[in-house]
């Protein structure tokens, strides 16, 4: 489409207002008329869109985040454990290539050793400057010296080598799976289980300052405190499915990374083990799946729809509560920096929160350029590093913040399609820093080649029309630059107007002749729901109740009769949510001219008085209009008609044969008669006695029309007789005839 003449020549500012004014004058009546806002401003909000480079905190601010440095970038998918080494060094381990590498402080990286298995799960440094090494899923410990040769150093016959740690007097604990026992390695290699879980998996160890053995499991998730003695206490049965992550503040504060997986069942302790499955496309941290390559699988993954990880604090006294949780982001490890605040790695968008508190509040710090934080680690320096799968990198966070950052939003749905209107937003700039909004729209439910472009950047935050096509979805994106401090963002508004739709009478019902239902809250006796004269007597008090009512049947009362009056109630929806006004007209079967009955009814129901109109069989139209929620020339109506129902005000009538009354007739006969509707039940009454009821000589009450025949009783001389019908609208006539004395 080429751009129309009279916006050539025009300034950016003059022809986005053009453009938007051109898009408006489009849209004619298919627009509703009251404008819907799409408003962004908290952290929930925020971390439902992708971020680089930016941190959000619990108020829902997005500020730049540290800068963060590419330490080291592995060909394989994973880098699963990071351990100091000597002079600032680090040591990674990886998967599924099971290589472990040594990181100078300078950032060379440089092939250490190389595993048979496929995955370097755990690392610990040696008392001599070399490096345990923990591989699976062949369940073996290595040693390694600094320069890279390597024996194996203690075989314990199981599947998985989830962590180790060194002791004060050297001996080295290893934390295994299937069968979740601990086991206990002398300096020489020589090894025995130390303490049995009764769990599938021990996944954590760590000691506390007494010496106790501080352990954390799956299946189930628990942290047990294991005495030098070997006695073991569980100081936190969880929930979840696993703990990890354990770490021990300088106070003697414990900290576990919780998540829960999809089968939350423990396992029995003498249930058999485990086997290990290998699969293309997953690798497993304890129960956790990490998307990879030709890898080991043990637990399903965290399923949709449940929290997926918390973290939890345990006191020096066992007392202990939940400081953290997420729907939708599962800890992987933690980390405890200088005074004690606690960070947590996630998966599966690479997140980086920091829990500061009391009471415990959560700041995302930033995202990983990856999907999983597997590690983290606090070098010599104070310097946090961060290991990461897909792809498996090593990051450290700087101690200065990013020159920019990237914030793409949800993709935002206007239900239909929808003319944008401005976009504004609130933001802190201090001098040097800049905010910059872009928006881009689509009309499918996920950002692809055929949205539209990103538009140039708005540059008044106090309202800009947007220039994005009209849609039915929109997405903005911000872009952060600093100064000597950081910009801080705090709220996104975008204006649109959604395509106004129909309305739609969805049902009727016609309430027996009769039916009424007493006002909800009625101030009288008996207040009549949809009453002209109830509405009326209501008005002044309704008004507020009205403009804010939904469209939805109102609440009725108890049901009582009154002759003549005919409920009818309906049902509407409106796809914008708009408040409706109802008109109800109706006409005679067979006519082609509908009458207004009533207009402008607010509430779905209506008690119509009959008596103005002759019997007949009608049928009755609804018609709902958006009006009250948009312009006259935008306004729609749906409109539904009804199933044809009776009309009759009008008695049935009787007709009594006159040879029933002479001196030789023995049964008396009668015809019942109604123009309208049929005859429900006839009665009679001799002298004046209690009434009886008498059936048609077809057997059916079923017709307008029935015939009837009646023998007097015989021991009587002289008989009055009183007839009475009552058709199927209620209305009764009587005839009383006086008979003549038997045989005469």
């Amino acid at each position: 489409m080429t751009e129309p003449a009279p916006l050539r020549g025009l300034g950016r500012p003059a022809a986005a207002i053009a453009l938007v004014a051109a898009a408006c004058s489009l849209i004619g009546v298919a627009i509703a008329a009251s404008p819907a806002f799409w408003h962004v401003s908290t952290q929930e909000d925020l971390l439902r869109g992708d971020l680089e480079q930016l941190s959000v905190d619990d108020f829902g601010r997005l500020s730049l985040a540290p800068r963060t440095d590419v330490v080291y970038e592995s060909t394989a998918p994973v880098v699963w454990a990071v351990a100091r080494a000597e002079a600032g060094a680090l040591w990674v381990g990886t998967g599924d290539e099971g290589r472990v590498y040594h990181i100078d402080a300078d950032g060379t990286a440089t092939e250490l050793f190389d595993a048979e298995e496929p995955q370097v799960h755990a690392l610990a440094r040696r008392p001599d400057g070399g490096v345990y090494v923990g591989t699976s899923p062949d369940g073996l410990i290595y040693a390694v010296a600094p320069d890279g040769t390597a024996m194996p150093f203690f075989d314990p016959d199981e599947t998985y080598i989830w962590a180790l740690v060194v002791a004060a007097d050297g001996a080295l604990f290893a934390a295994t799976g299937t069968k979740g026992i601990i086991y206990r390695i002398a300096p020489n290699g020589t090894g025995e289980p130390y303490y049995d879980t009764k769990t599938t998996h021990a996944l954590s160890l760590a000691f506390e300052s007494s010496g106790a053995l501080l352990a954390t499991t799956e299946s189930p998730g628990r942290l047990f405190r294991i005495a030098p003695d070997r006695s073991g206490f569980i100081l936190l049965e969880s929930d979840y499915s696993e703990l990890r992550g354990l770490r021990v503040a300088s106070d003697g504060t414990i900290y576990v990374a919780a998540v829960r997986g999809a089968a939350d069942a423990a396992v029995s302790p003498d249930a058999a083990p485990q086997a290990a499955v290998f699969v293309s496309t997953e690798i497993t941290v304890g129960g956790t799946e990490i998307q990879a390559s030709a890898t080991p699988s043990a637990v399903p993954q965290v399923p949709s729809g449940l929290t997926a990880g918390a973290v939890f604090r345990v006191q020096p006294d066992g007392l202990w509560d939940q400081i953290w949780e997420s729907d939708s982001d599962a800890p992987y490890d933690l980390a405890l920096d200088s005074d004690g605040t606690v960070v947590v790695g996630t998966g599966p968008d690479g997140r980086i929160y920091r829990l500061d508190g009391p009471p415990g509040t959560a700041t995302l710090l930033t995202r990983a350029a990856a999907r999983q934080v597997t590690s983290l680690l606090y070098d010599a320096r104070g310097r946090l590093h961060v290991a990461t799968a897909n792809p498996g990198t090593l990051l450290a966070l700087g101690d200065s913040l990013a020159a920019e950052g990237t914030y793409v939003s949800d993709v935002h749905d206007a239900q239909h399609l929808a003319a944008w209107g401005s976009i504004r937003w609130r933001a802190v700039t201090p001098l040097g820093t800049r905010v910059e909004l872009y928006t881009r729209s689509g009309n499918t439910d996920t950002p692809d080649d055929t949205w539209s472009d990103w538009s140039e950047s708005y540059d008044a935050a106090d309202g800009q029309p947007i220039t994005s096509p009209r849609a039915r979805y929109l997405q903005w994106r911000a872009v952060l630059r600093r100064g000597d401090e950081s910009p801080v963002l705090t709220s996104v508004t975008a204006a649109y107007l959604p395509r106004n739709l129909r309305p739609t009478v969805t049902s009727i019902t016609v309430h027996p002749a009769g039916t009424v239902f007493q006002e909800p809250f009625s101030s009288t006796e008996l207040e009549i729901a949809g009453y002209d004269d109830a509405i009326a007597a209501a008005q002044a008090t309704r008004l507020e109740a009205v403009a804010t009512a939904p469209a939805t049947p109102p609440a009725l009362g108890r049901r009582a009769y009154r002759k003549g009056l005919q409920s009818l109630a309906w049902t509407a929806e409106d796809p914008n949510d708009d408040r409706l006004e109802y008109t109800v007209r109706y006409r005679l079967e067979g006519g082609s001219t509908w009458s207004d009955l009533t207009t402008g009814l607010a509430d779905p129901i209506f008690a119509w008085d009959t008596a103005s109109v002759p019997d007949g069989t009608y049928v009755i139209s609804i018609e709902a209009s958006d009006a009250p929620s948009n312009s006259p020339s935008r306004s729609l109506i749906g409109s539904r008609a009804s199933a044809a129902f009776d009309i009759d005000n009008t008695p049935p009538r009787i007709t009594v044969a006159p040879s029933s009354t002479g001196p030789a007739a023995a049964p008396v006969t009668f015809t019942v008669q109604d123009a309208q509707s049929i005859i429900e039940r006839v009665e009679y009454s001799f002298d004046g006695n209690r009434w009886e009821p008498l059936y048609p000589i077809d057997g059916i009450a079923d017709a307008r029309v029935e015939r009837f025949s009646l023998d007097p009783p015989a021991a009587q001389t002289v008989v009055s007789l009183t007839l009475r019908a009552t058709d199927a609208m209620n209305n009764t006539a009587m005839s009383t005839s006086a008979l003549p004395p038997r045989g005469r």
